[in-house]
This record gives C-alpha cells, sequence and structure tokens, in this order.
C-alpha cells in the first residue's frame, strides 16, 4: 500500500532530487484548512501511481529551507520533480480529476 513519504530539509535532496523517478511534493501545514482537504486526495495518487510516482509530503514549517528554495509562498503548493527539476506546479486546493490531467502526460 503506498503512503505518501515524509521528507525534510535534511532528505530532499535524497529522496526528491535523486529519485530514479517523477516525485509529486506536497507542501503543507498543519494548520493549513486546503491542506487538509487534499491530503486524502495525495494519499489516493500515492496510492493509483504506485511505483511510476513517487509522492512525497513536506510540512513547511517543519521544514523551511527547502520551502523557501523552491519559492513556496502560499499553501498547499504540490511541484513535480523529474530529474531533479520541478517540471510542475500547483498551488492551492484541486480536485483530483484537476491533479490527475496535469500528472498524467508527464509521467
Amino acid at each position: 500500500m503506498a503512503e505518501p513519504v515524509a521528507v525534510s530539509d535534511a532528505t530532499f535532496d535524497s529522496e526528491v532530487i535523486k529519485a530514479q523517478g517523477p516525485v509529486l511534493v506536497d507542501f503543507w501545514a498543519e494548520w493549513c484548512g486546503p491542506c487538509k482537504m487534499l491530503s486524502p486526495i495525495v494519499a489516493d495518487l500515492a496510492q493509483e501511481y504506485g511505483p511510476r510516482v513517487k509522492v512525497a509530503s513536506l510540512d513547511v514549517d517543519a521544514n523551511p529551507n527547502i520551502a523557501g528554495k523552491f519559492g513556496v509562498m502560499s499553501i498547499p503548493t504540490l511541484i513535480l520533480f523529474k530529474g531533479g527539476e520541478a517540471v510542475q506546479r500547483l498551488v492551492g486546493y484541486q480536485p483530483k480529476s484537476a491533479l490527475k490531467a496535469k500528472l498524467d502526460p508527464l509521467v
């Protein structure tokens, strides 16, 4: 059962930048209502895309360095990385269908 992988400032490079395939990172915070609404959708995407896409989550309050490095100014923000590069950015709550429409052509 695939679950989103929790990443941090310390593990971001090894888990995301150096990953073999595409990685979808959910930038979120505990106090963020839209983040809580998006969380089950992100978990569903982890299940659905399984080995094709690694799904990760990063708490921006606990890991401000990575959030700052990638210019995350509002949350939730989802960034898809391929080959260590950010190739797609989605800001704000989005329904699963919209997320899949953006992800499918890239994976």
